[in-house]
């Protein structure tokens, strides 16, 4: 077991499948928490057998869940590093985390990560690239905003890991990623709509010096743009490059642009609703 002391976050539901060797990647880390929602499987089992601390409640949102997570759970060091079942730490990000938690002069209060994320038995390198996700962070200095896909409330200075943790997004097949992405299409309809309302356009984001800034500005005048679904295949596709990534990378590229015509007809019955219309 490491000298330094960082919590390990986790959140499941059904995950006897993924769980185990989510937990094998991150032994030694003095202490695993799990925060389940409400799973008819075998994943409390897995998790009190590898000693995790247990918790359970109704799941109600990312952002939500998250927030209930820094709020409620006693939290005994000072930095956590948040997890999916389906993603597993490396000893390169292990060893950078350390050494950020070693440091008595660190500023920072929250990294950004990437990720590699496999699909078909391929890394798909260019039809989903890393990005940047909150992941390393102090619980008394973060919040988070949006039912899905959360935005963090940072009370400090952010930085950026070098290093990626990996990411099976498909490891329970593609009906079930289908299946999540339905509950994801209306979390993100619901957010659509409250960003049309309450988050104009700033320009000016899109030139920021920090690239989380420049892609959450680029996310909030998505919204507003035309041919939604065809716009996000040609980005991610023709521009990023994805059809590098052979037919593992073409097949990603036309689930992401189903993904958002969900979200667009969800946000179409929303409309109709506000105006007094059936949904469809």
């Amino acid at each position: 077991m490491s000298d330094v002391r960082i919590s390990i976050f986790i959140q499941t539901l059904n995950e006897e499948r993924n769980l185990p060797s989510c937990l094998e990647s991150v032994r030694g880390f003095d202490d695993v928490v799990v925060l389940d929602s409400l799973s008819t499987d075998g994943t409390e089992r897995i998790a009190r057998e590898f000693g995790c601390r247990w918790f359970a409640r109704k799941y109600d949102g990312r952002g939500p869940h998250q927030n209930w997570a820094m709020e409620n759970i006693p939290w005994p060091n000072r930095w956590v590093f948040y997890l999916d079942a389906d993603e597993h730490m490396t000893p390169e990000l292990r060893a950078e985390i350390e050494g950020i938690a070693r440091d008595e002069s660190e500023r920072r209060v929250a990294f950004y990560c990437g990720r590699r994320n496999y699909f078909m038995g391929r890394w798909l390198k260019r039809a989903m690239p890393p990005g940047n996700i909150m992941r390393f962070f102090q619980p008394p200095k973060i919040r988070f905003a949006r039912l899905a896909n959360p935005a963090p409330i940072i009370d400090g200075e952010h930085g950026y890991l070098k290093s990626q943790f990996i990411h099976y997004n498909f490891s329970k097949g593609i009906g079930e990623w289908f299946e999540r992405h339905n509950r994801y299409s209306t979390y993100e309809a619901i957010e659509t709509m409250r960003a049309l309302k309450e988050s104009p356009v700033r320009l000016g984001n899109l030139f920021s010096g920090d690239r989380n800034t420049r892609r959450l500005e680029l996310k909030n005048l998505s919204f507003r743009m035309p041919l939604r679904p065809w716009l996000k295949f040609f980005y991610m596709y023709v521009l990023g490059r994805g059809f590098m990534d052979g037919r593992a990378g073409l097949t990603y590229c036309a689930l992401q642009a189903i993904y958002e015509y969900q979200i667009c007809l969800k946000v179409r019955e929303l409309k109709r609703v506000e105006r007094g219309l059936p949904p469809a």
